[in-house]
């Protein structure tokens, strides 16, 4: 079997602002205050105070032999009032993409990172067309901000689930439980993609420009039962391929059979990725249930391997599944994401060990696979679960902030900078 990485293939780790960097007021924060997490006392706060330690945590990346590093702008610190920019902001973000490239650290910057800046909700709301002038007016700054710096840009994060877990579920901000406001935000982050783009292009002819979205392995949780299968027809076709297909064809069709139909035209949308950014975790077996939205979801232990802390299965034959289903769309594919919650650290190097066999194995396939990189640098900021999880390469002491190596540390920088892939 192949076991060895090609010279340009790259290697890096990734991070995300409301996650890492500390002191950020925006919508994930009253929803904080409101209750809304698995430990309703829990607040992100000062986070691992990311945005004051930035350049002790790139000697991190150096350490890792990592050659890319992917980050976000936070949309809420850059603008924190509708059409007034933080000069400070701007310039600090600036000067820690600067140092990056000083270090030869390629920069990959996702804008949109799951955050909205709280005005934005009281405003508009990603279901409303208000949404998009001010999605430009941001898109714009962050064209003026990335001028010159070589970044490769990711428009949005898991736009399906930010969109679906806020407006189908209700277990994210906004908070909304309503098929046709999910229907409009999806069409709405459509065609925020091509504006984004659209304006990066005003100030770069050379772009390198896609999305991270989550492909997830879908299976029936009954073999035998139909509502089961056709469910897990459903959410591969429309929450792993509905949004990727508009923006390869510029027709936006759904149909999640009494919850979504959507049908539309997105100008600009055809062919407006440079690459194909892919997140992967896990599989999720599904079952139906007799109300909206009709699927519940939940993690076996098919393998034997035990489940992850947080709850999933370590599945990397899932990985090999959805890279060789990218094959469909011809473009090359960066993995933007992968990690496991590992709260010993024993287990992440066995787990990088398997996803990439299976990476490798996808590329002796043909699949165009041109980087890989681990989530996450350092714990962070878990979202609904707050602290509990641990997806970091170095542990942090959330009393002290120390970052801490975990034994995958040098277990990763041993294939990023030999190129070989060899058992842990």
């Amino acid at each position: 079997m192949q076991n060895r990485f090609p010279d340009d293939f790259t290697f890096g780790v990734a991070t995300s602002a409301y996650q890492v960097e500390g002191g950020i007021e925006n919508d994930w924060s009253q929803w904080e205050r409101m209750g809304k997490l698995k430990e309703p006392d829990a607040r992100c706060g000062r986070a691992v105070e990311h945005w004051e330690r930035f350049e002790s945590d790139l000697g991190l990346v150096q350490e890792l032999g990592a050659s890319a590093y992917r980050l976000s702008l936070e949309w809420a610190r850059l603008e924190p009032r509708p059409g007034e920019f933080d000069a400070a902001a701007v310039a600090g973000y600036r000067q820690r993409l600067e140092a990056m490239r000083a270090r030869g650290i390629r920069p990959i910057v996702t804008l949109h990172h799951f955050t909205n800046p709280l005005w934005l909700q009281d405003r508009c709301g990603w279901h409303t067309p208000q949404v998009l002038p001010a999605w430009r007016r941001y898109a714009k700054l962050c064209a003026e901000l990335l001028d010159g710096l070589g970044a490769a840009v990711i428009t949005f994060n898991e736009p399906m689930v930010f969109v679906l877990g806020g407006y189908l579920q209700g277990v994210m901000p906004p908070g909304v439980k309503d098929a046709k406001q999910a229907a409009a935000a999806i069409e709405n982050v459509a065609r925020a993609h091509v504006i984004a783009r659209e304006e990066l292009l005003l100030r770069s002819k050379a772009l390198t420009c896609g999305i991270s979205q989550h492909l997830m392995v879908f299976a029936p949780a009954r073999r035998w039962n139909p509502f089961d299968q056709a469910l897990t027809r459903i959410a591969e076709e429309n929450f792993n391929h509905g949004l990727l297909r508009a923006l390869t064809t510029g027709e936006l069709s759904m149909r999640m059979p009494a919850v979504i139909s959507l049908k539309a035209r997105i100008d600009g949308a055809r062919d407006s990725m440079e690459f194909l950014g892919i997140n992967y975790y896990t599989r999720s077996h599904l079952k139906f249930v007799p109300r909206p939205p009709f699927a519940e979801f939940g993690f076996r232990d098919v393998h034997g391997r035990g489940l992850t802390d947080i709850g999933w299965e370590d599945y990397p034959e899932g990985f090999l599944q959805v890279l060789k289903d990218t094959k469909r769309y011809r473009l090359p594919v960066w993995v933007t994401e992968n990690g496991i919650d590992d709260r010993t650290g024993q287990r992440r190097p066995g787990f990088i060990h398997r996803h990439l066999q299976a990476l490798l194995a996808a590329r002796a396939e043909g699949v165009d696979v041109r980087a890989y990189l681990h989530w996450s640098l350092l714990d962070n900021f878990e979202w609904l679960e707050a602290w509990g999880p641990r997806f970091g390469l170095y542990r942090v002491n959330l009393e002290t902030m120390e970052r801490q190596k975990t034994p995958a540390v040098d277990y990763f920088r041993q294939v990023a900078t030999s190129r070989e892939l060899t058992a842990p």
